[in-house]
Formats: C-alpha cells, structure tokens, sequence
C-alpha cells in the first residue's frame, strides 16, 4: 500500500480492533471475479506534457455530443446553455461556498437557493420545493421514501414507462428495508394501466411524464385513484423543458414532483455533475428530504434568508431525520436559477416549443425513411421510432458516419420482448435542419 501512511503495526491494531486476520478478510462480501489481483496494467510515470498528450489522444476517440450532430435523449439532453452562466458561477463567491450552516455569511448562497426552490415550485405547480437534491434518479429514491414515511405503507408501484435508472436507484435504495416494490414490464405499446394497482398498502405510485418512450399523459386519472385507495402519486420529469408546453404534474393532482434538471444550465458531462429537483405539497413538508430555504426578517426588518428546515441526520434532526443525504447539488442548482432567470417565463415557452417544432420535423423526415416508423402519436421533443433493424447496429453504424444517433430501447430494457428494433430518438433547438437531413440521409442508407 505505498500510497497510504499506516505502518505495518498500525495496520495490524487497526485489524485486532475490528476482529478481522487479514486486510483481505474487510473484502469478504465482494465477489471474487470483482477483485483484482495485483497491479493495473498501466504504463510507467511520465511528465505532465506526455500525460496531456496521452490522455488527449484517449478523448480524441469518443465521438461526443459536443462534435456531432446528436439526437441523443432518454434522461439526458443537449441544450445550448448561455455563455453568462458559466461565467457567472465561476464566480470566486460561488464557486467556493459551501454549505450554508451559518445564514449571517450565507446571504448570497441562500438567496439564490431560496430563488431556485421558487423556480421549481413555480415549473411544477407545486406548492414547496427542496434546495436541490444529487440527481433525478435519486430524488426518486428519496420520494418513494417519504412517500412510505407519510403513509406508513410499504407497497411501491412503479411504471414500466419508468427511467430503468430511476427504478434501478429506487430499489437499490430501499433494498435494506421492508418494502414491496412492483416495478411494472417495459411499457413499450403505451398500454399500461396502473389504476387498478393501488390498494390500501400503497404508499405511492411512481409514473414518468413524458414517459421514457417519448409519451406524454393526462394523469389526473391515476391521482384520482391512487390517492382513492391513500397512495401518493409520484411523477418523475427528466426533460424539465417539457414544463414549458406541457400540464405540470402539480396540476394533474400530483403528490410528489421529481425531475432532472440537466437541461438548463448544465451541459451533458458523460453523466453528470446533474441536480434532482424536488417538489412536493406543504402538508407534506416536514416530511421532505433535504433542505428548504426560507425568507425572514432581521431585527431591524430587513430581509434575510435562513435554512428553514434542514433534516439531515447531521443536523438537529439526528436518529429522527427525513434522509442521510449529505449535501445539494449547489453549484448546479446555481447554473440552473441564471439560466432560467435569463429565458424568463416568455423565453422558457418559446424554448419548449422550438425543442418540439424541431423534433416535429425529425418525426416527419423519419417517418419519410423506408424501415423506419414513428410509434408515438404524441410527443414533447422525444420520441420511439421501431426500425426494420436491430437499434444497436444501427446506432453502431450511424456512429461510424459520425452521427449519434438515439439510444436502442434495449439497452435500457434489455428484458424486454421486441425491445431490439426501437430506437429513441431526441431533437432539442440545437439541432438544425442540416442535422436532420444529414440524419435521414444517413438512417435510410444503413436500412438500405
């Protein structure tokens, strides 16, 4: 272990404290095709040009959003964000807060979280927001969570429209407790009907809108049934640009609204960093994971802001807390609230339907392509085409002619039956006609 500080001895009473023999006996529970023998296979050191060079030329050969025409969706989505907000949050004052624990040196860091909770708020129609959580599948995780904490139920239905990364998180994060997730099959037909599956064990049905295959819905008949029978509805959104043309979940009778916030503010980055959004009613509020900035006055009357809740384990709380997470995704919640404060309510509308008009057109052209059909009959600005191929080598093939293009149903459900020949496909207002033309003409030769 030459890069850690421990002696021999040290190592050895810190192993007679544990109980354990041996270093190795700390890995039990990792399988053993998961451990690694010996050392990685990696060259020896060289200076800082030669690693520069070397790991350049490793990037050079991922074709990335960035460099190609991309019509790449499902959770993750390229947006032009404004030159302002990334010079806006490398600001020395932002970019180095941290944690707001004392609200009289915190004011600017409280505020613009007390602004982004409003924003969200205001987007799904709900009625409080958190200051921001990890990412949209664990804000998932999370609100199922709350939803067993506030009714007391263990039951957990979740859509086969679901993310699967969503639904994977989820039950990951109640894998150690007594819960019964019934995690629907791939909805691939839009058949789904999940109404009848709330009973009085439910504590919250979790649906995705627009759906992963591109379906927007009316969900005011599942939140009629769900809340029937005391279940919670819980609707996800991993394209939050769809807010600005679509119903907000808060109006179709949603209890808990989570949602990726990628979208504004923060570029694709092979994965993140992201931010979850949070949102849920006030009568659910203490009940909410996380933090919640609030406004106040100071003695003199002054405006102020201050950490209303914080229900962390670390905190006050302690053994009674909501949930362990350690920290909001503040800097990207920050590129979140400038952009958005940039478009403006007006400029966000317009920004929703320029991402539909364009994927409008890319349905159109696809539709125009032999081996190649539009599934959806509605749309935001994703979509599933089934192909007269299998999606992957399709997707290998269009890579090769330097187009990214979608992601193959099946490698989010590969379980699932007829999954091979559907790909999904997004268009965002960075895609230009030139893009679109380029893909068809494309898509139709490796169909051909």
């Amino acid at each position: 272990m030459r890069y850690l500080p421990h002696t021999e001895a040290e190592r050895q009473a810190l192993l007679a404290v544990v109980g354990a023999g041996a270093i190795a006996e700390l890995y039990v529970d990792v399988p053993a095709e998961a451990r690694l023998e010996g050392l990685l296979d990696l060259p020896p050191h060289q200076g800082e040009l030669e690693v520069e060079r070397r790991l350049a030329a490793l990037a050079a050969k991922n074709l990335t959003a960035a460099s190609a025409p991309s019509f790449i969706g499902a959770g993750a989505y390229r947006h032009h964000v404004p030159a302002a907000v990334d010079h806006l949050i490398q600001r020395s004052e932002f970019l180095t807060a941290y944690t707001p624990y004392q609200p009289e040196v915190s004011q600017g860091t409280l505020q613009y979280l007390f602004e982004f909770q409003t924003q969200v708020a205001l987007l799904t129609q709900m009625e409080v927001a958190n200051a921001s959580m990890y990412d949209g599948a664990s804000a998932c995780g999370e609100a199922v969570l709350m939803a067993a904490r506030v009714t007391k139920r263990n039951k957990v239905v979740l859509s086969g429209g679901l993310h699967p990364h969503y639904r994977d998180v989820t039950v990951t994060m109640t894998g150690f407790s007594d819960f019964r997730i019934d995690a629907r099959p791939a909805d691939l037909d839009g058949s789904e009907d999940l109404s009848a599956l709330a009973d009085e064990a439910t504590a919250c049905v979790v649906v995705q809108n627009p759906d992963v295959f591109g379906r927007p819905h009316d969900l005011r008949p599942l939140a009629r049934a769900a809340q029937a029978k005391g279940a919670l509805l819980v609707v996800a959104v991993t394209e939050v640009v769809s807010l600005g043309a679509l119903l907000p979940p808060g109006a179709m009778g949603a209890d808990i609204v989570i949602a990726e916030g990628q979208s504004l503010g923060n570029a694709l980055g092979f994965g993140g960093p992201y931010l979850g959004l949070f949102a849920t009613r006030q009568r659910f509020v203490r009940q909410t994971p996380g933090r919640l900035c609030g406004e106040t006055v100071d003695v003199e009357g002054r405006r102020g802001y201050v950490l209303t809740l914080s229900t962390r384990e670390q905190h006050i709380r302690r053994e009674k807390a909501t949930s362990n997470i350690c920290t909001n995704s503040g800097l990207c919640s920050l590129a979140f609230t400038i952009h958005l404060a940039l478009l403006g309510e007006e400029g966000f509308r317009r920004l929703a339907r320029l991402n539909h008009a364009r994927a409008l057109t890319l349905a159109d052209a696809v539709n125009e392509v032999e081996g190649a059909e539009v599934l959806n009959r509605s749309f935001f600005n994703e979509f599933t085409v089934r192909l007269a191929k299998p999606a992957a080598e399709v997707v290998s093939a269009m890579a090769e002619r330097g187009i990214l293009a979608g992601v193959p149903a099946a490698r989010l459900f590969p379980e699932a039956d007829g999954a091979e020949d559907l790909l999904l496909l997004a268009a965002t207002e960075t895609n230009t006609e030139a893009e679109i033309a380029a893909f068809t003409e494309a898509l139709q030769e490796v169909l051909s």
